[in-house]
């Protein structure tokens, strides 16, 4: 048996608490599964998230990818007297320095959107300040010293954006960011120079990919300055009929005009989506709900689930239950099933590194064990 190495070492683990140090499952499936998953938001038969970040970055200093450990170290330090001075508004946060925490807890971060694959590589002298709901949160020397997050569910991009920008207005009143007076906020990748903001939705879309439009509809939004990317972002696969879309131009238009765009044509995704929908009952309701009910039925009885197999049987369920054809099961099931069967996930929760082969059995058993509930 292969010697437990020191990504496991629980002192690693600042989410551990008694019960957990115990060997209590449901103690870390609770970390897990945030309320954040337990919420529907507008729109939520098609739209699973939205999300605005900010990219900024403090005057006099490099940026993290150039800088020297040392020069990490005092952005962290200097953040954390911003803190110190915001107390109150900071209350409901948690600071989590992730040279401190185990790798297989920043891949579960990552996993639930909370952190960047880079920042789980990288991550001397890195921060996540995350309040309680995790709706919110903020990442110190990832590739900017400071990326404001807010991650709301259904389609809420100007509320996140207003909560977004609250929390940048407050550390912008304790840090002096790099700001140029033609081009607006400085970074450290070219693509989100001048307002800095990235806003993105994530969409369901099954139906446009079963009736063959996905592809149209893809090389349109990259014409109107969209990015289309899979459900972990740049050079990930398009899993379970999951589509990330975010504004590519961040120079030359207000933060406004980004995230209004973006939900204009998210709006017009959502109606091309239901219209799909009905032209797939109307053409054949009874073979939608068979494919439903079949993939309900796999995720119920199955022994081995691979990740992309467990991906699509949620779409296929979470279509039949928006359309009405699958009962006795909740979004608020299925949105929790979205991340706990990825790898990070389930490795956390049994607390060992597992073979690929392993995390497809325990995912089969924590699938059934939730549809049982």
């Amino acid at each position: 048996m292969k010697e437990k190495d020191e990504r496991w070492a629980p002192e690693q683990d600042p989410f551990r608490d008694e019960d957990a140090q115990a060997g209590s499952e449901n103690r870390r499936l609770e970390k897990i599964c945030g309320k954040f998953l337990q919420e529907a938001g507008p729109e939520a038969d098609v739209v699973i998230s939205s999300r605005v970040r900010l990219a900024r970055n403090i005057r006099g200093n490099l940026f993290p990818p150039l800088a020297s450990n040392l020069q990490r170290k005092k952005i962290l330090q200097l953040f954390r007297e911003i803190l110190q001075k915001e107390a109150e508004q900071f209350s409901r946060f948690q600071l989590l320095e992730l040279d401190s925490i185990s790798s297989v807890f920043k891949q579960v971060l990552v996993e639930k959107h909370l952190i960047s694959p880079l920042m789980a590589r990288e991550n001397a002298c890195s921060a996540l300040c995350l309040r309680e709901n995790e709706t919110v949160g903020i990442m110190v020397n990832e590739e900017d010293h400071i990326r404001i997050q807010c991650m709301l569910p259904g389609l809420q991009l100007e509320q996140a954006w207003q909560e977004a920008s609250l929390y940048d207005d407050c550390l912008e009143n304790q840090a002096r960011y790099v700001f140029h007076e033609e081009l607006g906020y400085l970074t450290a990748c070219p693509t989100t120079v001048g307002t800095g903001l990235r806003a993105s939705v994530m969409l369901h879309l099954p139906a446009l990919v079963m009736t063959r439009q996905i592809n149209r509809i893809l090389s349109a939004l990259n014409q109107v300055g969209l990015v289309i990317q899979g459900i972990y972002g740049e050079s990930t696969d398009f899993t379970g009929n999951l589509f990330q879309v975010s504004n590519q131009i961040t120079l030359g238009q207000s933060e406004e005009e980004i995230w209004q765009n973006l939900y204009g044509v998210t709006r017009q995704l959502i109606n091309q989506e239901k219209k799909a929908r009905e032209h797939l009952l109307n053409e054949g309701r009874e073979r939608l709900g068979d494919r439903s009910g079949r993939a309900l039925g796999v995720m119920r009885y199955a022994r081995v689930l691979g990740g992309q197999e467990a991906m699509q049987l949620l779409s296929d369920v979470r279509l039949g239950l928006d359309l009405g054809l699958v009962r006795n099961i909740s979004a608020g099931t299925l949105n929790k099933l979205l991340v706990l069967i990825q790898p990070g996930c389930l490795q956390y929760l049994k607390d060992r590194e597992l073979s690929a082969y392993e995390q497809d059995l325990e995912r089969a058993a924590q699938v059934q064990k939730f549809l049982d509930c």
